[in-house]
């Protein structure tokens, strides 16, 4: 699949600029990148991804990349932090010590970097092998940034430099405890002065910005912070080379009219998005895919060759002829790395034996039977509903009771506990919906059947739901009656957000945000933070009458 687009690198760039290449030469470069890992550095339980399998992949591309004359450029676009106990529990050491095996050159600081206090990024720091950028955060006691800004490379003699960028949005999506520390700046008001700084004292040939903003297809990005199409767009023409970004978890592919590619499939063409000169790519999430982009560098023009998306050993579900499924490779299995695969295998057995420690304590009994949630309220679910609508600071919690698998008994509760409750790792999803849009949110979802895995589980929320009637009325929200023309932020499953159990689609909502949290690691700090949990503050009484 070959590019002709060509992009020039003139940020800022002057008649007197030295040049620190060779005229006439042709330069080879390929950038390699992944985000938001979230704590994945082992495979899943089908064996699909793990950073084992990832370092053969990319060890394999830089004996191509280097046979042909080339280099390779490997790059991690933030959050790396929450989403994978084994990791959590050991502050994602296992994933930093991985990332230094498999040669990452620079990652930026994600919104979940901000999850723990500000020593613990710095212990992660000081574990990496490799720089943590960011430009724009900026540390409240010293005024300088938190991190380094950017970071140079030299390939072959070409000069390459990679600049950090964050969300604004991580000041609403962090640990408040944590990001009250530090300022998050404009990252396209930053990109603008880092560039000119750069190129009048640095004058590198490649600019390449290392985001973790969001891709929003046109630059609709709704009530969220500006992400990627939005900074090149307001930037100088080719003022980047290339964005290589995180944050929302897509895979940047577009359909060759133009439009977004929502549906990628592994192993089909992918063409990244080419945004007022200049490329943007983004590897979906958790190292499903090895982002791989080709690029030619020749008398000041940088041109995008070729890109691939390649899935670490991704399976589709097939169904036989006997009626039953199996699993079965996209493409030829990529074998795991024998020395990362060892390293890490004691972080993955250390993790196993820290499921077993202690989380809380629960007086009386948290109710998930499935003969019982999926047909009444329960005081598990409301608590649930109700440690994803604090943690993401909604006004309403919705989850589906699908989701909820057991229940916990009184006594201590342990992390396996909370995952036999939540062992499906869904992340959590927030839109902000007016009043009128909530409720006809609510007129399909709080009408959902009995007996079914979307009976759903509320919190913050009270209501009468008419079935025969078919709709919901007297909705008061934290008390107060639903106001129509007011805005409410509604935490969800991301699950449920896709469609999931017949939930209306609400990716498309220009409001839209996946947080990254995973529920069951919310259902544990919950646990934590209030220590002994009594189960008859969780009663959900009348809150939601069915007629």
């Amino acid at each position: 699949m070959k590019f002709n687009k060509t992009l020039l690198s003139v940020a800022l760039l002057s008649a007197t600029t030295a040049m620190a290449y060779e005229a006439d030469k042709t330069y080879k470069f390929t950038v390699l990148h992944i985000n938001d890992t979230h704590g994945h550095f082992w495979k899943n339980d089908k064996n699909e991804y793990g950073f084992a399998a990832q370092k053969t992949a990319i060890d394999n591309i830089r004996k191509e990349v280097e046979a042909k004359g080339g280099e390779v450029i490997f790059l991690h676009a933030g959050d790396f932090n929450t989403g994978v106990p084994e990791s959590d529990m050991q502050n994602a050491k296992p994933d930093v010590e991985g990332l230094n095996m498999l040669g990452v050159e620079a990652l930026v600081l994600g919104n979940h970097e901000f999850d723990s206090p500000l020593q613990v990024l710095d212990m992660q720091e000081k574990w990496a092998k490799f720089p943590f950028l960011s430009a724009n955060v900026i540390n409240k006691k010293t005024d300088k940034t938190l991190v380094k800004p950017y970071t140079l490379l030299n390939k072959q003699g070409l000069k390459v430099a990679v600049v950090g960028l964050t969300t604004e949005d991580t000041a609403k999506l962090g640990n408040p405890e944590v990001t009250g520390n530090v300022v998050f700046n404009n990252p396209i008001a930053t990109a603008k002065a880092t560039l000119a700084e750069i190129n009048e004292k640095e004058k590198p040939d490649v600019r390449i910005a290392l985001t973790h903003m969001g891709y929003y297809f046109n630059a609709q990005h709704g009530m969220n912070a500006p992400g990627d199409v939005s900074l090149a767009r307001t930037l100088e023409k080719g003022a980047f080379d290339v964005i290589v970004g995180g944050h929302t978890h897509d895979t940047v592919c577009l359909n060759e009219d133009g439009t977004f590619n929502a549906k990628y499939k592994p192993t089909e063409k992918c063409r990244p998005d080419f945004q007022n000169g200049t490329w943007i790519v983004q590897a979906g999430e958790w190292g499903k895919y090895l982002g791989r982009a080709d690029f030619e560098f020749k008398n000041g023009e940088t041109k995008l060759v070729d890109y691939h998306l390649i899935p670490m050993n991704l399976k589709q579900k097939i169904k036989l002829a006997d009626g039953k499924s199996e699993y079965k490779l996209y493409q030829d299995e990529i074998a795991e790395d024998k020395a990362v695969y060892d390293h890490l295998k004691k972080y993955q057995d250390e993790g196993d034996k820290l499921l077993g420690v202690k989380v809380g304590e629960v007086k009386g009994k948290l109710v998930g039977d499935r003969e019982i949630v999926r047909f009444h309220q329960t005081n598990l679910g409301r608590l649930i509903a109700q440690s994803q609508m604090e943690r993401v600071k909604a006004d309403i919690g919705i989850v589906n009771s699908g989701g909820v698998r057991a229940s916990i008994d009184e006594g201590d509760v342990t992390y396996k506990s909370i995952l036999t409750v939540q062992p499906f790792g869904n992340m959590i999803a927030t839109i902000d919906l007016t009043g009128q849009e909530l409720l006809d949110y609510l007129n399909v979802v709080a009408l959902k059947e009995v007996d079914m895995g979307a009976y759903p589980q509320f919190a913050g929320i009270s209501m009468v739901v008419d079935r025969s009637a078919k709709q919901v009325s007297e909705v008061k929200i934290g008390g107060k009656a639903l106001d129509l023309g007011k805005k409410y932020k509604v935490s969800i499953p991301d699950y449920c957000a896709a469609g999931g159990d017949g939930y209306p689609v609400m990716k498309k909502h220009p409001s839209y945000v996946n947080t990254g949290f995973i529920d069951a690691e919310m259902l544990k700090a919950f646990f934590e933070e209030n220590k002994v949990i009594d189960a008859s503050k969780f009663d959900p009484k009348n809150d939601i009458i069915y007629k």
